[in-house]
């Protein structure tokens, strides 16, 4: 039989098979050669509940511990706490260069003053002209596009309203936000396993500490998740647009088609 592993506990693999679920464990020669299976892997089991493979991952991620991603929702704060750019653009890059897609969904847009709307409003141009999903946290018809079909994991600071938008989504639940995590048995601190969630017809991910991650260490390859960044006009092929002679994307900076805030992220993580 085939399934998707959507929890794992100690040594306890649960495994969803044509909407019927079972408690499985590992063969032994998985540790024998040292193979781990994660939460979103495609396995092969067996009558007795044994994990016999593993289907070939599309992505994986070490923190947290998962595969087969479809996409992640960035959730980011316009306020309280404030926005920033930088994180946002960090956990892009991360997402990307994992060969995930991400969609931003601002958060608190509400509670802005109409002059700081339109200046978001900008802001959701920018990101969805260069290719980035982008929405105010209000457009859940849209974000539901977006994630229909798909395995997703919801990331952003503690705070940003990741809860909130978890309710938005699932309206049977019917809660009230600090509900949500008693009836699924999560919370916003408490999160110690990855499991996942089937809400109408994606699954989304409940993750430990995906807020944290760190910049891919190969600085050289950050360049290619600014996608505004992919032209072959630098003067070198091998640009990495830090201010050498005949860069094309700092000529855009500075002219305004390259959102400044875009490239200050970008010269921050590569000079780090």
């Amino acid at each position: 039989m085939q399934g998707r592993i959507i929890r794992i506990i100690s040594n306890l693999y649960t495994v969803e098979s044509e909407n019927e679920v079972y408690e499985c464990r590992a063969r032994g020669l998985f540790r024998t050669k040292e193979i781990t299976p994660l939460v979103g892997d495609i396995v092969e089991f067996n009558d007795e509940n044994y994990i016999l493979s593993i289907n070939s991952r599309k992505n994986e991620l070490n923190r947290p511990m998962i595969a087969n991603i479809d996409s992640a929702i960035i959730v980011t704060t316009c306020t309280r706490p404030d926005f920033s750019p930088f994180l946002l653009d960090k956990m892009l890059v991360n997402i990307t260069l994992n060969n995930i897609d991400p969609i931003i969904c601002f958060s608190k847009y509400d509670l802005l003053e109409e002059q700081e709307q339109r200046e978001f409003d900008k802001l959701v141009e920018y990101y969805n002209s260069i290719g980035i999903k982008t929405l105010v946290n209000h457009d859940i018809k849209t974000l539901e596009k977006y994630i229909s079909g798909g395995t997703v994991v919801l990331t952003g600071q503690t705070g940003a309203g990741k809860s909130t938008l978890l309710n938005a989504l699932d309206s049977t639940l019917n809660l009230a936000t600090d509900d949500i995590s008693e009836a699924l048995g999560r919370g916003k601190h408490t999160t110690r396993h990855v499991e996942l969630f089937k809400v109408k017809d994606y699954y989304i991910a409940d993750t430990p500490g995906f807020s944290a991650l760190d910049v891919i260490d190969d600085i050289s390859n950050i360049r290619f998740a600014f996608p505004e960044f992919a032209n072959d006009e630098c003067k070198f092929r091998d640009c990495l647009h830090k201010g050498e002679k005949g860069c094309r994307v700092v000529e855009q900076v500075n002219n305004g088609e390259i959102l400044k805030s875009r490239y200050d992220s970008y010269r921050k993580m590569v000079e780090k």
